[in-house]
């Protein structure tokens, strides 16, 4: 059997800027002393004069980037999900998400899958963060062709938009013709009948191992990729929970304010079923492997399947 082709969504945003930038001049990159792990590097190399170095100074940088969005270009701030989410939260909020302007914001090394940074840099809190300003767009990608749909799509979307992408290599899964990506669409990738799994991020590829496992038990899991958590695809949710009876979301995450939070608020108006969070139990994260962490935590193929097991 052939390996599984990993690639880390981070490159995929260096690469799919080098893509947009191509075709669309008014594509301006910023980042804040970081474009080696950032991978906003690649933009720079190909087109330095639309590249901006702010330095450590995240603030400053989201300041700068609202500036050039008054003048029509259209700007991609870029640093860690801690520093674009929690340093910058002011400037992302009264100065880009107040006037609604058409900034966008790549935010790499989130989660735990970060490492050996440890729990100041896993960020577990961005998606809670940024879903509570209004109008601004909040997307998590799966995979390395997900993650470029996704850099595309937040070019041609006119507003401000904030996507996650991770450090560590994550499997391809949409490597389909069928594959189509739209913001605020989620999409199923196994029918199931008897429980319904949410998930975002690297939880993807992770929960349809545990659908696999959980097959062999005799239970079959729906797998939904819900790639953006704000503007949530309530319609899909809404009638995958009412076809199975049960729902299980999994993120990399804080199972508050994220993507099981946006799912609970969906079904406790619209189809009350019983919901189980899987993701980051309010702890802070710690340094280690990413796949130990991710082991640790239940977030892994194995763990998925364990809980969500127990709850079925």
């Amino acid at each position: 059997m052939s390996e599984v082709k990993k690639i880390a969504t981070r490159a995929s945003y260096g690469n799919a800027l080098v893509e947009i930038g191509k075709k669309h001049e008014d594509v301006v990159v910023l980042d804040a002393d970081l474009a080696a792990a950032t991978q906003t590097g690649i933009f720079k190399k190909e087109f330095p004069e639309r590249h901006i170095d702010c330095g450590i100074a995240e603030c400053n940088m989201v300041g700068i980037g609202a500036g050039l969005a008054t003048t029509g270009k259209v700007p991609f701030v870029s640093t860690f999900a801690m520093f674009a989410a929690g340093r910058a939260f002011e400037q992302v909020r009264n100065s880009v998400g107040y006037p609604k302007l058409n900034v966008k914001i790549g935010a790499t090394h989130g989660g735990i899958s970060v490492g050996e940074d440890g729990a100041t840099h896993q960020c577990c809190e961005d998606f809670a963060l940024m879903r509570s300003i209004p109008g601004m767009v909040v997307a998590s990608p799966s995979d390395d062709i997900e993650a470029k749909a996704m850099v595309e799509a937040a070019y041609e979307h006119v507003g401000p938009v904030y996507m996650r992408f991770g450090r560590l290599a994550v499997p391809v899964i949409n490597d389909n013709p069928d594959y189509k990506f739209e913001l605020g669409k989620g999409i199923v990738l196994r029918e199931g009948k008897d429980v319904a799994i949410v998930a975002n991020g690297l939880c993807v590829a992770a929960s349809l191992e545990a659908a696999e496992k959980l097959a062999a038990d005799g239970i079959e899991a729906k797998v939904i990729n819900i790639h953006t958590i704000k503007p949530l695809d309530e319609e899909l949710i809404i009638a995958a929970a009412k076809e199975t009876g049960k729902v299980v979301t999994v993120e990399e995450h804080s199972i508050i304010g994220g993507l099981g939070g946006a799912v609970c608020e969906c079904l406790s108006e619209n189809a009350p079923v019983p919901v189980k969070r899987i993701g980051i139990n309010d702890v802070f994260g710690e340094s280690g492997p990413a796949a130990a962490l991710l082991a640790k935590y239940g977030l892994d193929g194995e763990g998925i399947y364990k809980q969500v097991k127990a709850f079925v």
